[in-house]
């Protein structure tokens, strides 16, 4: 089954805060993640420069750290969710207004932006995690449980679904969304970002 792109958040299975991202590709397959000071961000792989000629959807910030919180997505939102978190507004607020403003992405596939917040959390009553995702035909943010953790897609899975999300540490998590447990299912992984934390908000990126 083809998805195209995958965000994945919440809780793992021993008790840990994450994010996770996967670009799956038809059309533009020859991309990469790239980690940097608190963020990631998907771009064309040498060669491939041009490609941001064809698409203008296909490079943007996929991973952004705002203090103890993770914002996860599958375009330039990711900035706008940031930005709002960063001045303040709650995590609800921060992910539905981006989603609304920006609307879904105006390619000829009409393909849906999705995106996710996850805090991190040192007991119950301060974690927090939102996942949304908004489409040419509806905008949906949805609170994710407490030790609970969901994934949600630009095809097919239009709405959160459960996951087991058993990786260990950052490295596991962009290993587990790109070919692993459930995911592995799902066709033409090209690339994945993720971040567990673990006293801090660590990030990997995994390219094959």
């Amino acid at each position: 089954m083809y998805l195209g792109r995958i965000v994945s958040a919440g809780m793992t299975t021993d008790g840990k805060p994450f994010i996770a991202y996967r670009v799956s590709s038809r059309s533009f397959p020859n991309r990469q993640a790239k980690k940097g000071e608190g963020e990631a961000a998907i771009i064309p792989k040498e060669g491939f420069e041009t490609d941001i000629f064809k698409n203008t959807y296909i490079a943007y910030n996929c991973i952004k750290i705002v203090g103890d919180k993770a914002i996860v997505s599958n375009g330039s939102q990711t900035d706008v969710i940031a930005d709002k978190i960063s001045l303040g507004m709650n995590i609800k607020d921060a992910l539905t207004y981006s989603l609304l403003t920006m609307d879904y992405e105006k390619d000829d596939y009409h393909t849906p932006r999705i995106a996710a917040v996850t805090s991190s959390a040192s007991g119950k009553d301060d974690y927090e995690c939102y996942i949304g995702i908004v489409t040419d035909e509806k905008i949906l943010v949805e609170k994710v449980g407490y030790g609970e953790a969901v994934f949600i897609s630009t095809y097919e899975c239009v709405d959160p679904e459960p996951v087991k999300f058993t990786a260990r540490n950052s490295e596991e998590a962009a290993q587990l969304i790109f070919d692993g447990g459930s995911f592995a299912e799902f066709e033409k992984p090209v690339t994945s970002a993720a971040s567990i934390y673990d006293g801090k908000w660590d990030i990997s990126v995994l390219t094959p």
